[in-house]
């Protein structure tokens, strides 16, 4: 295993269990409204820390772009090394009660994801990947689903917080039931990049979602590559990361999406 994917783990552990101590007793974490429907709170910060001292630790001169304290001062076009974190994705649904959400650590070298892992604390699944060395959960070989039709597919999405935007609603709307009526099943569980881990792993055949951040998809992205599928954006092109506009599934049911959902690019 890579050393720097062994530190990621480490952190990521780490994270975890910061955040399986706090959901013992949620009533007790102090949560803040960052926007409408957004929410971070202490456990959020306190797993980010957690993992950016193991980082830098270890890896001192490197850049950090993480969700709640944002980019380190060193982070800039000629950063080589850039470690992209979402400490708890799917904070709403930590502060529920509601075991869906994960820890989530990628790294960026001369732009190109390198290494990923996505750790849920509530099953302890460890999803690692390493460019061109293939995706793990566990430490099993994962790969994509080899379903060739998008009718016989369960498809994860998800609504990134514009729930109260009412233009934007409308749209999903839409695309839910463009998608519905075209798959077996849909689901929205509340964590992008633990959706993206179950595609790399085969319990969902695709995903889609307009409007996340990269810290949301980073690191899902490379394991769904490492495991035989392809990610892009609502056209199909490999802008995602900028656009925050994601489909990913294995190779045929990619491009039956792309062919809904590109509408809606």
């Amino acid at each position: 295993m890579h050393p720097m994917l062994n530190t990621a783990i480490k952190a990521a552990r780490r994270a975890g269990a910061i955040i399986n101590r706090a959901s013992f007793d949620i009533g007790q974490v102090q949560v803040t409204t960052k926007n409408q429907n957004d929410y971070v709170t202490e456990v959020d910060r306190a797993a980010e820390q957690a993992i950016i001292e193991v980082l830098l630790s270890a890896y001192p001169t490197h850049a950090i772009l993480a969700e709640e304290s944002g980019a380190s001062a060193n982070l800039n076009d000629d950063s080589e090394n850039v470690w992209i974190i979402d400490p708890l994705d799917g904070t709403t649904n930590f502060i529920h009660g509601f075991p869906q959400y994960c820890v989530s650590i990628a790294l960026q070298q001369k732009g190109v994801m390198t290494q990923a892992v996505i750790y849920d604390p509530n099953r302890n699944d460890l999803f690692t990947a390493t460019r061109g060395a293939g995706a793990f959960l566990n430490s099993k070989r994962i790969r994509v689903t080899r379903k060739d039709r998008l009718a016989d597919t369960l498809i994860g999405t998800g609504f990134a917080g514009r729930d109260h935007d009412p233009k934007a609603l409308e749209e999903y709307l839409k695309m839910f039931q463009v998608m519905t009526m075209n798959t077996h099943g849909l689901r929205r569980p509340g964590s992008a990049a633990l959706d993206l881990a179950y595609v790399a792993c085969g319990r969902y055949d695709g995903f889609f979602e307009k409007d996340l951040k990269s810290w949301d998809i980073a690191a899902g992205a490379l394991m769904i590559t490492e495991a035989g599928g392809i990610v892009g954006d609502f056209t199909g092109e490999s802008d995602y990361l900028e656009k925050g506009s994601v489909i990913a599934a294995s190779p045929r049911i990619f491009a039956q999406m792309v062919a809904l959902l590109g509408q809606f690019a």
